[in-house]
């Protein structure tokens, strides 16, 4: 447990990648009470390099998820 998380304003990086720390993260700090802001770079989908990286609809899934 996080004491004095709740109601505190935390802001997550790399949080839109599933399976991702960031993720985790930010759905831990809401779980103990905090407002968390996600953010992750989210290329663009025409524009991706050969390794896997978030979506903005990964992204748009967490913050549905967590609010």
């Amino acid at each position: 447990m996080l004491s004095g998380i709740a109601d505190k304003v935390a802001v997550v990086t790399g949080a839109a990648r599933p399976r991702s720390i960031g993720r985790a993260t930010a759905r831990r700090l809401a779980a103990e009470g905090a407002r968390v802001a996600c953010l992750d770079i989210a290329r663009p989908y025409d524009d991706f390099p050969d390794y896997a990286v978030a979506t903005a609809d990964d992204l748009d899934e967490i913050v549905e998820e967590l609010r």
